[in-house]
């Protein structure tokens, strides 16, 4: 939600790769008029979405992905404030106690990893990073717990670099609005980040997932109250 972001410049960006319409997997190839309309129509439902997780700087941001794993956002939102406080920089968590740490991340579950990670994470950025988040994917992916769809969120949210983070709602929903027929995460990031500006995509990754949520879920989507009905090559399918 709230953050340190740098204005985004698509002319010094790390550019996550992005594929051509020769690069698309099959079934990824929309008219361009409805692509623009599905942006749009989500646009206009969700002129607010943003990221769940609370944040103030790119290692809270950092921190509250990796807890977010295998637990809603809401739940990471209860436990962050403590933990933000008592470790408020890497050399923090690298030198934290991790049976105390353990059990402020208790209501989380899967506390022991967890603290593990958070700690590991704290040693490799003092060590690599002078204690600092990187923006760059293959230096994120090198920290513990982090993968490429934690890699996104931070590069998104906190430092305001262009990418799709594909989760299971994304995933669905590129599927049903056919923006993608792509299988694995990486090839379903490259679909869409296809169509999508650059300025857009990490906004636009909210939307699906909100959507995704709220409306279009995975055992009953509310296709009569679908904003992109009109749109969508899955409705007769889901709605049978």
């Amino acid at each position: 939600m709230q953050r340190d972001r740098d204005s985004l410049n698509p002319d010094c960006v790390d550019r996550v790769d992005r594929a051509d319409g020769a690069d698309r997997a099959d079934g990824a190839d929309r008219a361009d008029g409805a692509v623009a309309a599905v942006r749009a129509a989500l646009a206009a439902e969700y002129p607010d979405a943003d990221c769940e997780l609370n944040f103030t700087t790119p290692l809270e941001l950092l921190v509250a992905t990796v807890l977010s794993a295998q637990c809603t956002d809401a739940r990471v939102n209860q436990v962050t404030p403590t933990l933000f406080a008592a470790y408020p920089s890497a050399p923090a968590y690298a030198a934290a106690d991790r049976a105390e740490l353990e059990e402020i991340l208790r209501p989380l579950g899967f506390q022991r990893a967890k603290s593990g990670h958070l700690i590991g994470i704290g040693e490799k950025l003092v060590a690599d990073f002078d204690g600092q988040v990187p923006r760059g994917i293959a230096e994120l992916t090198s920290l513990p717990g982090v993968g490429r769809k934690t890699a996104l969120v931070v590069r998104g949210n906190a430092f305001g670099l262009p990418g799709i983070t594909v989760d299971t709602h994304v995933t669905r929903l590129s599927h049903r609005l056919g923006l993608s027929a792509a299988k694995t995460p990486r090839a379903i990031e490259k679909d869409v980040a296809a169509l999508v500006p650059l300025e857009e995509q990490t906004v636009f990754s909210h939307r699906l997932i909100l959507h995704g949520r709220r409306v279009c879920t995975a055992r009953k989507p509310q296709c009569g109250a679908c904003v992109l009905a009109q749109w969508c090559p899955s409705r007769v399918k889901v709605e049978q």
